[in-house]
C-alpha cells in the first residue's frame, strides 16, 4: 500500500531514514519537523532528487491545532493520507527520576504520548472507511525502554513509551473494522542524535555490551521494520509490537 504518508519528527535520525525509504516504496512523503527546517529540507531534497514527491511541514505535535493544520496542508499538497508514522519523541535529560523537573516530565509526556494521540486521532478521522476513507496504517515508534524502565536515566521516557504501546493495543482493536491497522516498532539501542540530546553522546557505545548481537542498530534497520508493517505484506498484523532490538 502506498499513497501519502506523514512521518513525525522526520528531519533526522530514524524519521529521516524512514522518510527516504517510504519514498522509495512509492509514498508521497510529508517530512514533519519542529525546529530543524534545514534538515527537513535536506530530506525532501534527497527524496525529490531520487524522483519522489515530498514536502516539509512544520508542526509541534503536542499541540492539537498544529496537528490539524499539518494534516490539512499535507492532504491539500500531496493527497489523502494513507499512512502515519508517529516517530517524534524526546527523552528529556538523563538522570534519576527524583531529579527530573516538572517541566521535563510534562514535555516528554506531551510530545511522546499526546503527540502520538493527536496525530492518530486526525489520521483515523481521515482514513476510516466508516467516514468515507480508504483505510490505512499507523506505526508508532516505541522503545525497549518500555519493558526495562531505564532506571537512573529516563524513567519518565520509558513510561511514555509504555503508554504509547498500551494506546496502540486499544486503538488497533477499536479501528480494525474501519480498515485501519495500528502497530508499533519497539526500537532497541540505535546510535542516533537522541543520546547527545539527552546529555550523553557516548551512551550508545557504552551500552553495546548489553546487546546480545554485540552492536547498536541502524536507523535503516528500524525503518525497514516500519515499512514492512505499513505494507500489504503485514496485512494481518494489527495491535502488534515488533521488537527490533538486537536480542535485548
Amino acid at each position: 500500500m502506498a499513497g501519502t504518508i506523514i512521518i513525525t519528527g522526520s528531519s533526522r535520525g530514524i524519521g529521516a531514514t524512514t522518510a527516504i525509504l517510504a519514498a522509495q516504496k512509492g509514498y508521497a512523503v510529508a517530512v514533519n519537523y519542529y525546529r530543524h527546517l534545514e534538515r527537513a529540507e535536506e530530506v525532501v531534497a534527497a527524496i525529490e532528487k531520487a524522483g519522489g514527491r515530498a514536502m516539509a511541514v512544520e508542526a509541534d505535535v503536542s499541540h492539537e491545532t498544529a496537528v490539524k493544520i499539518m494534516f490539512e496542508k499535507v492532504t491539500k499538497e500531496l493527497g489523502p493520507i494513507s499512512a502515519l508514522v508517529n516517530n517524534a519523541g524526546i527523552t528529556g535529560r538523563i538522570g534519576p527520576f527524583a531529579e527530573q523537573p516538572t517541566s521535563s516530565l510534562r514535555q516528554v509526556l506531551e510530545i511522546n504520548v499526546l503527540g502520538s494521540m493527536f496525530c492518530s486521532q486526525e489520521a483515523v478521522r481521515r482514513m476510516s472507511t466508516q467516514n468515507g476513507g480508504n483505510g490505512g496504517a499507523i506505526v508508532n515508534i516505541t522503545s525497549r525502554a518500555a519493558q526495562y524502565g531505564s532506571p537512573n536515566e529516563f524513567v519518565h521516557y520509558a513510561a511514555s513509551k509504555a503508554a504509547v504501546e498500551s494506546f496502540s493495543f486499544g486503538l488497533a482493536t477499536e479501528v480494525a473494522a474501519e480498515g485501519i491497522r495500528v502497530n508499533c516498532v519497539s526500537a532497541g539501542l540505535v546510535d542516533t542524535e537522541l543520546h547527545a540530546a539527552a546529555g550523553d553522546p557516548e551512551r550508545a557505545k557504552r551500552f553495546v555490551s548489553r546487546i546480545p548481537m554485540g552492536r547498536a542498530g541502524t536507523t535503516d534497520e528500524i525503518a525497514q521494520a516500519v515499512l514492512w508493517l505499513l505494507s500489504d505484506e503485514a496485512s494481518y498484523c494489527t495491535g502488534s509490537v515488533l521488537a527490533v532490538t538486537g536480542g535485548r
